[in-house]
């Protein structure tokens, strides 16, 4: 039996990875074995700058925190050594992930947890292949105005036309 002092640790450990879990719209699970440190400084670095929270914790105690959630149907991603990012949109912590697998061999997206839901790294990967929110945003923007361009420029050619008509009229 773990002593008291060991027990209060592993429980405010769990708290913690609960806490983190339940504030992230998107948790990734990493394998990130084998890295070497100026490869792990980077990818914490590119983390760091996307406000991603990535921590390497046991998979017990990740598991539990999660189960305290009502997240279930982790327990295969969270085998072996893991690293957990937690991010505060859909994509960040996807993004960055996906991009620095490519970049290391080392480096292996897992899967995550996507609205409550476990999910496998597939779905991680097609989140990390959405474009930016700015971009959404743009491209709304833009399909919005298209008619009312369009629009104008019906307006426009028609006065045009009309004003041709009327110097005709005018002239003779």
């Amino acid at each position: 039996m773990p002593s008291e002092k060991i027990l209060k640790n592993k429980q405010q450990t769990v708290a913690e990875i609960a806490d983190d879990m339940k504030n992230a719209t998107t948790v990734v699970f990493v394998d990130a074995r084998g890295l070497t440190v100026e490869e792990d400084t980077e990818l914490r670095v590119a983390l760091r700058k996307n406000d991603v929270k990535y921590k390497v914790r046991k998979n017990t105690l990740a598991l539990r925190a999660a189960e305290s959630l009502g997240y279930t149907g982790l327990e295969e991603y969270l085998k072996g050594p893991t690293t957990i990012a937690c991010a505060g949109t859909y994509t960040d912590a996807a993004k960055v992930l996906s991009k620095y697998e490519k970049k290391f061999a080392n480096l292996t997206i897992k899967g995550g947890i996507l609205e409550g839901q476990a999910v496998d790294a597939k779905v991680v990967k097609q989140l990390a292949d959405l474009p930016s929110r700015e971009m959404l945003l743009a491209r709304l923007m833009g399909a919005l105005n298209s008619p009312v361009t369009k629009l104008a420029i019906a307006i426009k050619a028609i006065a045009d036309k009309d004003a041709e008509g009327n110097d005709a009229t005018e002239s003779a």
